[in-house]
């Protein structure tokens, strides 16, 4: 059974409010009580509940972090650098993957208001905007991570989606590319962005955007193969594909090669991310590259100083993308 604060106080013959002293670093306590009370919890492994010390008004240096999908590389990569920046500055991480449901959105909203943790990273697309006011109103220092909404007033740091879809749009155009299909995720902000970004490169080129064949499907296998497929039917093939993440590009290339269809010769394809999918596919996936690790710094040192001080106006950082040029697009050109 897991040691007390009461059997903590009874081994070392003290009351619990001496204990209760020496966890706090407060009061006037001799030395050798004070070594007496710590080394019987380390004999013990007493280990103080993080809820009982923010209930003192305390800090427990716990961070919340919600994610749509903890299986997308890009969200594993993110909770990595966010937890390494959490430990460096001597806070741990409680990890909260949704799975794109409001259920679970909801109750891991509520697990971590219970946990007293001290500030909370939303990474996830708001299904209820409502929920997270509340956190506002409660006090919950909070940044939103890649994405934005203009009813939360909170920090916000993310990368220029717009810029990035430019990016991959105009590079499709500069290889000689003229017919395209992009694969979108419904409802995710941060992939409408970059669509835009994407036809407005082409209208710049001279590319009616009318003409791009746009098919959604969320960032997983089962619906980035039905969309491959969906694609590889079309009676006008494109030349080139731009999808909206870097695992629905490499699902897209893996289905491409069981269908006998190569890549880039027969068809092109761009991803978005630039995650441990983009290095491995076969052939390279050329991407537009998200500063994971600056996002990461960024957002940890917004939420942490948002936590020292309540009172400070909200801040919106915005990171510029870069394409990381690889083997999955033809030079038609050439």
């Amino acid at each position: 059974m897991k040691p007390t604060i009461y059997d903590v106080a009874k081994e070392a013959n003290v009351s619990i409010a001496t204990v209760s002293k020496v966890l706090n670093n407060t009061g006037r306590i001799s030395e050798k009580t004070k070594n007496k009370v710590l080394a019987i919890m380390k004999d013990l492994k007493y280990q103080p509940s993080s809820v009982a010390t923010a209930l003192t008004g305390k800090k427990t240096f716990t961070i919340g972090v919600l994610v749509p999908d903890i299986a997308n590389p890009f969200f594993a990569e993110v909770a990595r650098a966010l937890e390494n920046n959490a430990r460096e500055m001597g806070y741990s991480i409680i990890l909260c993957s949704t799975d794109y449901q409001l259920e679970r959105e909801h109750d891991y909203l509520d697990l971590l208001i219970k946990k007293q943790v001290d500030g909370i990273i939303i990474a996830t697309e708001p299904k209820d905007v409502k929920k997270l006011k509340n956190l506002n109103d409660q006090n919950v220092p909070c940044v939103l991570f890649s994405i934005d909404h203009l009813a939360l007033d909170s920090h916000v740091v993310t990368t220029d989606d717009i810029r990035g879809g430019y990016l991959a749009g105009r590079y499709l155009c500069q290889k000689g590319h003229r017919s395209f299909a992009i694969i979108s995720e419904p409802r995710r902000a941060s992939s409408r962005l970059r669509v835009e970004g994407f036809t407005k490169a082409l209208a710049d080129e001279g590319v009616n955007p009318a003409n791009v064949r746009v098919i959604e499907a969320k960032s997983k296998i089962d619906e980035a193969k039905w969309a491959a497929s969906q694609i590889f039917h079309l009676e006008n093939r494109p030349t080139a594909v731009f999808a909206t993440t870097d695992l629905i590009a490499a699902v897209f290339i893996n289905e491409a090669r069981k269908a006998g269809v190569s890549v880039p010769d027969d068809i092109s394809i761009i991803g978005f991310d630039n995650t441990i999918h983009a290095e491995i596919s076969d052939p390279g996936l050329t991407t537009i590259a998200q500063p994971i690790a600056k996002l990461a710094s960024y957002t940890i040192e917004q939420l942490l100083d948002s936590i020292e001080n309540p009172g400070m106006p909200a801040n919106r950082i915005m990171l510029a993308p870069t394409l990381i040029e690889r083997e999955s697009v033809k030079n038609i050109h050439s």
